[in-house]
């Protein structure tokens, strides 16, 4: 197996929805449409991967009520608690295999997501000696992040890292930067993220994390290198 790169050095990849198993969806659709709101492609775009004061603000609005953003939000976690204790966190299928796939071929890795470290501990600690860096970046402050990952945490230009999502929020940004992007839209049944993701221009789109295989990776690579990461 050939290792390194000519252009990528890093792999960032989110916590919930990618390695960690979806969690949020359901429980965004439930909370809407539970209200009396209808569920649309604008309403995940109001809400996902927004930091979590807007994510609020745009769940209040979405059910037409007279709450307010902090009151949705705390609404939504406990609807989230709830759903947890029925359809637990899990590492999703693939995950710990990626890293190591990533990792064998040099490439450095971190975690990132919305939610405090203290979630990465707790699902992902066991698995801590696979990531570089901090290990894990809280990007509720910094949405989506990838300017800060990649330039600020790790030194690295845009082009060097390869991002792994499920929201098209995040995939617009990389593609405003020429950053590397891979797209997992979650399964669920509801969901607008593959549809949003497409229209992104997403070229990288995979169903499991077994898809990001060395072949896609080198893919990658090459456009990074040739700057045509976006061109279809």
């Amino acid at each position: 197996m050939e290792r390194g790169f000519g252009k990528l050095r890093l792999a960032a990849l989110n916590i919930d929805g990618v390695l960690l198993n979806d969690t949020f969806s359901p429980v965004i659709h439930h909370f809407v449409v539970s209200r009396g709101g209808t569920y649309t492609a604008e309403t995940e775009r109001a809400i996902f991967s927004q930091p979590q004061h807007i994510a609020g603000l745009g769940m209040a609005a979405a059910t037409g009520s007279t709450m307010t953003g902090e009151e949705a939000l705390a609404a939504y976690f406990e609807e989230r608690d709830r759903h947890v204790a029925r359809h637990p966190v899990e590492v999703a299928d693939g995950a710990v295999e990626l890293l190591h796939r990533l990792r064998g071929l040099g490439l450095r890795t971190v975690c990132y997501g919305g939610l405090s470290k203290d979630h990465f501990d707790r699902f992902l600690g066991d698995h801590a000696d696979l990531f570089d860096g901090p290990g894990y970046v809280c990007t509720n402050d910094i949405r989506p992040g990838i300017h800060e990952i990649t330039t600020q945490v790790f030194g690295l230009k845009h082009d060097q890292a390869v991002f792994v999502d499920d929201v098209a929020r995040v995939a617009e940004t990389a593609r405003t930067l020429g950053t590397p992007f891979i797209g997992l839209p979650s399964p669920f049944e509801h969901g607008f993220q593959r549809q949003l993701m497409a229209e992104a221009g997403v070229r990288h789109l995979i169903g499991r994390l077994a898809d990001i295989d060395e072949g896609l990776l080198r893919r990658l690579d090459a456009e990074a290198e040739a700057g045509t990461v976006w061109e279809r």
